[in-house]
């Protein structure tokens, strides 16, 4: 069974850092694309950071220069470094592991057949 599971959210001034981590077990970590999806308060899932299994990232212009995501293979972990923390980066952050394909423009933990999230870490940002 594919399991996934945040830790290291809370709540932050802005202009502050967090460090969010995503341990995996149940499949072939090394081989599969990862990612980090967030959910605002009223607002949409995002798909805003992966990561392939040779290493290439992609993420959105929002966050560029601002977070950095990473894996460990060996350890079985995807993590999301935070630095300079905005109020509009508050949301409900998701890791999410997929064979292929990281699915856009969904729910946050929806259905998706081979797709698999974590529960999910609060990230709060006050001004």
């Amino acid at each position: 069974e594919v399991q996934l599971a945040e830790s290291g959210g809370g709540s932050v001034q802005a202009g502050g850092s967090l460090r969010l981590s995503c341990t995996a077990s149940g499949f072939a970590f090394e081989t599969w694309k990862l990612g980090w999806y967030r959910q605002p308060p009223g607002g949409e899932c995002e798909l805003f950071a992966q990561i392939d299994r040779r290493g290439d990232i992609w993420d959105l212009t929002s966050v560029r220069g601002r977070f950095t995501i990473s894996r460990d293979n060996a350890a079985k972990k995807l993590f999301l470094q935070m630095d300079r923390l905005k109020p509009q980066d508050t949301a409900v952050y998701y890791c999410a592991a997929a064979p292929v394909v990281l699915t856009t423009d969904v729910p946050c933990r929806g259905d998706l057949g081979s797709q698999s999230w974590g529960q999910g870490t609060q990230v709060t940002v006050s001004s």
